[in-house]
């Protein structure tokens, strides 16, 4: 939903309807000779996934939380989300003030077009970036960094204006070569749909709305991997991705708990579940009379049942949600929970003046507490999460009208109508919650898409990211947790636990803490260039 994650593919909804009708012939077909069946393509994977990116280009946001294929970052997160080095040679050396990181680079790696990576490369991409002209809707991500600077080929320095806890983990940043980027217009030259890098993997073909297709990187410094083709097939509408896995036509896919549990029994396949920092969560509008009023945002907090929602649609795959972080995080605020309490929702509108109409929908002022809930077409979770909400809702005497949409239709209601959406992302605090919640970013975007304002979370969301001392740093966030139980300018509902079903053919495979982002960067393929394909045999 942020910025912070790769933009949902966009479409009008005659194009969404040719694409799911091509993709459900396709899977008869299958036309890219692979699928579980095929013993011929035993070094190919074809996955489904819900969403493409719009760009692969790094100077433009992808990549930046890591597990890219096309590129590298200077670090990269482990199978424990522990930094380890990638086209750095180490971890960063930090200065006893943490104004100062110095990284070593790797040496003898290539971009995949042969030519050499170095120092340079590394602070054209970082400079590119905090350009203004430039259009990454995350820069605000990099606010912390003052100066980059290449010392030689080998060794970059960067120079902080204030101690920033979490900028190592901002330096999975995929890398993009100077030589190629810098001789073209940043936001639509030819490289933002043709890149080159120096990940395991190279981008061979891309039909928008339809798959994207890698082969193995020859030259890449970690070893040629041993699935010589990857191809992402994207497949917006869950059941078809379901028709498709069951088809043999691909090998893989994420799934909502209630379409995986149908392979449970399969001897060919696997389930993997990947916890997460994925939310699901209602944007309340400041800008909407219903839902800018404080007291139906504290109504709804209450009114809505999570632990329901995380029984009977999610299967128990995942748990409430609060807020952008998750109940068993380090940094969560114990004491912000919101139990499920009707009579309390009901109380809170009464007094605020939020009376029962005729019809059983309360009114103020002349203004019905009613609005409008959008979800993305084809995603059943999502849209189970807006029915369920308004069903608690409208208990409470609020009416809401779930409505299906592309994002083309969406975004330019999101000032006004609500919307069911998602966002997470795993390590720090600040990675969670600034871009969701600071009032400058309202309407960047995807960036604090409910328009939320409030000075306390700025002071807070400020002071928690300028600091590296870990005690203020939770301090401060405990403030804004316990902010959004005074003014919830979201509805958080469930954080959700990934599912993938993939074809029992390879060794090597596991998840990670991961995004809510679930399409080229996550789920059992982070790292598909370690695979190692079954013994025919088995």
């Amino acid at each position: 939903m942020t910025a912070r994650t790769a933009r949902p593919i966009r479409g009008t909804a005659a194009a969404a309807l040719a694409t799911t009708l091509a993709l459900t012939a396709a899977a008869c077909s299958n036309p890219d000779g692979s699928g579980s069946g095929g013993s011929a393509a035993r070094d190919s994977v074809v996955v489904g996934i819900a969403y493409e990116p719009e760009t692969l280009s790094p100077l433009l946001g992808y990549g930046k939380d890591g597990n890219s294929k096309v590129f590298d970052g200077l670090l990269a997160f482990g199978p424990d989300m522990r930094l380890r080095p990638a086209l750095a040679a180490a971890l960063p050396e930090v200065s006893p003030d943490g104004l100062t990181y110095t990284y070593r680079l790797r040496e003898g790696v290539t971009f995949s077009d042969g030519k050499p990576f170095g120092a340079k490369d590394v602070v054209f991409t970082y400079r590119t970036i905090l350009d203004k002209r430039t259009n990454n809707p995350s820069k605000t991500e990099l606010d912390a960094l003052k100066d980059v600077r290449a010392v030689g080929d080998d060794t970059v320095v960067f120079t902080l204006k204030y101690p920033y806890a979490a900028f190592a983990q901002r330096t999975v940043l995929a890398i993009a070569p100077e030589h190629v980027a810098a001789r073209q217009d940043v936001n639509s030259g030819p490289f933002t749909t043709k890149p080159v890098g120096t990940g395991p993997y190279v981008l061979t073909g891309w039909s928008k709305g339809e798959k994207l297709t890698f082969t193995a990187n020859p030259r890449y410094w970690g070893g040629e991997p041993k699935v010589k083709k990857l191809t992402m097939a994207v497949v917006k509408d869950d059941d078809v991705r379901a028709t498709r896995l069951r088809s043999g036509d691909l090998d893989g896919a994420i799934l909502p708990p209630n379409l995986a549990k149908g392979f449970k029994n399969d001897p060919g396949r696997k389930t993997y579940a990947a916890t997460t920092y994925d939310y699901r969560t209602v944007t309340l509008p400041t800008h909407n009379k219903v839902t800018g009023d404080t007291a139906v945002r504290r109504a709804l907090d209450v009114a809505v049942d999570r632990q329901a929602m995380v029984d009977q649609i999610l299967e128990g795959a995942g748990k409430p949600a609060y807020g952008p972080v998750p109940t068993g995080s380090e940094w969560f605020t114990q004491g912000t929970e919101r139990r499920h309490d009707l009579a309390a929702a009901k109380r809170i509108l009464d007094e605020a003046g939020w009376k029962p109409g005729p019809d059983g929908v309360r009114v103020k002022n002349g203004v019905r507490a009613a609005f409008p809930l959008w979800y993305v077409s084809g995603d059943k979770l999502r849209q189970d999460h807006a029915l369920a909400y308004a069903s608690d809702a409208k208990k409470a005497g609020i009416e809401i009208t779930t409505q299906a949409g592309t994002w083309e239709v969406i975004e330019p209601r999101m000032k006004h109508d609500a919307v069911l959406a998602g966002g997470g992302s795993p390590g720090d605090p600040d990675f969670d919650q600034y871009l969701l919640l600071r009032s400058t970013l309202a309407g960047d975007g995807f960036n604090n898409m409910a328009w939320y304002a409030n000075p306390a979370v700025d002071q807070a969301l400020e002071a928690g990211r300028k600091s590296n001392d870990k005690a203020a740093r939770k301090a401060a966030y405990d403030t804004v947790q316990r902010e959004l139980v005074k003014n919830p300018g979201y509805t958080f509902l469930t954080h959700i636990d990934h599912v993938y079903v993939v074809s029992d053919r390879w060794d090597g495979l596991s998840t990670q803490v991961e995004p809510h982002d679930h399409g080229l960067a996550a789920g059992p393929w982070w790292n598909v260039e370690d695979w190692t394909p079954k013994d025919a045999a088995k």
